[in-house]
């Protein structure tokens, strides 16, 4: 297996996901970027495993006036047969603040990835913090 090449591949998967998550309209799309059995751990939630929640969680978030979520990935690791990765990115969440004005937050993100079946790259683990604010 061409590592270099599947990292791209990874790395386009990922790229993709951003964008149509950054749409916030298809709501089934952006979840067939998860495995049926991911964990998703967000920053002052409780965790979101499997399908089913996270539809809750991504209808929930969606539905938010004003919610956007975007995120750059910088890094991409794969293991040597191309099994699993784990990516590094920043993101950035725009929704209302307690006084109802938008209030951008910024993170940082660890995403594990796994190679299914299929051939196609799903997110298994999908965990981020915010990051502390400017000085």
């Amino acid at each position: 297996m061409d590592l270099e090449r599947e990292r791209k591949r990874l790395l386009e998967r990922d790229a993709e996901w951003a964008e149509l998550s950054s749409q916030g309209r298809e709501v089934e799309r952006i979840l067939s970027f998860w495995t049926d059995d991911a964990l998703v751990l967000a920053p002052g939630l409780p965790p979101f495993s499997g399908k089913s929640a996270l539809r809750s969680y991504v209808e929930g978030a969606l539905a938010i006036p004003g919610f956007h979520i975007s995120w750059t990935t910088s890094e991409a690791s794969l293991s040597p047969d191309c099994q699993l990765a784990y990516l590094l990115s920043t993101n950035t969440v725009t929704m209302p603040g307690p006084e109802g004005m938008p209030v951008t937050i910024r993170g940082r993100a660890v995403t594990v990835w796994r190679r299914e079946s299929d051939g196609n790259w799903r997110c298994a683990v999908d965990i981020w913090n915010n990051e502390p604010p400017a000085s």
